[in-house]
């Protein structure tokens, strides 16, 4: 029996084992596509074995065969598909098809996957914090400073290698740089981040991120007093055209995309608020940026005027904003750096947190097998959680928001309810 690959839109009976639609927007988890993998120069392709059963939904109807392929598959080239198509690899509702034949919604397409070369990440002996593991997933606590999968200039020492090194199967949909990845956290965001064992559970678990049945929570710390106890923000974003790392808030037009991020106040501190923050899009740096646009940058995020870090002395009042500006300057880093060091943060002594001070604490979704709801939340790591005690002890207000305050826990797996 084939697998089954079903899009949002189906009226179409498939059988047991089915897998999913994998959204073309979600294999980051952040609304960045996957890197298109390189065309294989043979004209003969090798096609997998299996096929995968694909049910065409509402949105690809009037597509052509070839385009709609390479969307739900990105790892593979429209070329390549082409050629696939000419060997026949792919039969619409039972018979072999063309690459420019146009899809109806409902059709069934039977398609052998073509083979790619070897291009899997060498497994790296690093250590992990798991939450949560069963046949199916892996839920983890990633620490900050990991890079979720590896990148432009950054091939060693992250998470997705890691994953390589401790765990024998993982779901390759997404490329086999980014083995059982989901979704994913910036480098320096640590928490909860759900790992995919097979290529049914990413995409039963990435359908759920698109439609966005997921719960998302996150902890942040960031500058300034919020004025209102709860509110939303909903923009568009885009990649800022000047400084291509950032996003930037836009209007809404051309390649801009919705952003949206609710919060709420937990903790005030004279000058530093603890927020909650939920965003319901999954857009990237979505949560910094917002808070940036919101007019309270989260601590120590450099990219969006959070600072470089946060110190003892930023905190109880023994250092004014001018004298800190100079601390911090672009002349006291190269210094620092003439020095030895690899920052003009390393020459402090009393740093609390020299990363965005954000933290993915809460994530809830359906077990893409069972179905039973799930939570599970990541403990706050020792910078975050140094952070707040600090506040708490030189900046207290004696202020709640509009939420119970958060009560630091040991690793918390829920399954049920």
């Amino acid at each position: 029996m084939s697998k089954s690959h079903v899009g949002h839109v189906s009226n179409v009976p498939v059988p047991d084992g089915h897998v999913e639609n994998v959204p073309h927007e979600l294999l980051d988890g952040d609304e960045e596509s996957a890197a298109a993998m390189t065309d294989i120069e043979s004209s003969v392709v090798t096609l997998s074995s299996e096929p995968v059963r694909v049910v065409v939904e509402a949105r690809a109807h009037g597509w052509r065969v070839d385009h709609y392929l390479s969307r739900l598959f990105p790892n593979y080239s429209r070329a390549l598909f082409q050629r696939a198509l000419e060997q026949k690899s792919v039969v619409l509702n039972g018979l072999p098809v063309k690459a420019a034949r146009r899809l109806r919604v409902n059709d069934v397409l039977d398609v052998r996957l073509p083979e790619l070369p070897d291009s899997s990440l060498p497994p790296e002996d690093i250590p992990i914090d798991v939450l949560f593991e069963d046949e199916h997933l892996v839920v983890l606590n990633k620490p900050a400073n990991m890079i979720t999968h590896p990148g432009k200039g950054h091939y060693r020492g992250t998470l997705a290698g890691a994953l390589q090194f401790h765990f024998n199967q993982l779901s390759n949909v997404a490329g086999q740089l980014r083995p059982g990845i989901v979704h994913r956290l910036d480098k320096d965001t640590s928490g909860v981040i759900v790992i995919a064992k097979n290529n049914q559970v990413h995409c039963r678990l990435s359908e759920q991120f698109e439609q966005r049945t997921t719960v998302k929570e996150y902890r942040a710390i960031v500058w300034g007093e919020v004025a209102k106890d709860r509110g939303v923000i909903d923009t568009h974003v885009r990649i800022n055209p000047k400084v291509r790392e950032k996003m930037q808030v836009c209007e809404a037009e051309g390649n801009a995309r919705q952003a949206v991020t609710h919060y709420e106040v937990a903790e005030r501190f004279r000058g530093f608020t603890f927020m909650h923050l939920m965003p319901k899009t999954g857009r990237t740096h979505q949560l910094r940026l917002h808070m940036s646009h919101l007019g309270h940058s989260i601590i120590a995020d450099e990219l969006y005027g959070g600072g470089k870090c946060l110190r003892v002395a930023d905190v109880d009042g023994s250092i004014v904003q001018a004298e800190r500006e100079t601390l911090l300057s672009r002349k006291a880093e190269s210094a620092a750096k003439k020095s030895g060091f690899d920052s003009v943060v390393d020459t402090f002594e009393d740093v609390l947190i020299r990363r965005q001070a954000l933290h993915a604490f809460r994530l809830s979704f359906r077990h893409p097998e069972s179905g039973i709801p799930m939570t599970f939340e990541a403990p706050w790591p020792q910078d975050f959680e140094a952070t707040l005690a600090a506040l708490r002890q030189h900046n207290n207000l004696g202020e709640r928001g509009g939420v119970s305050p958060p009560v630091l826990r040991s690793i918390v797996n829920q399954p049920g309810g």
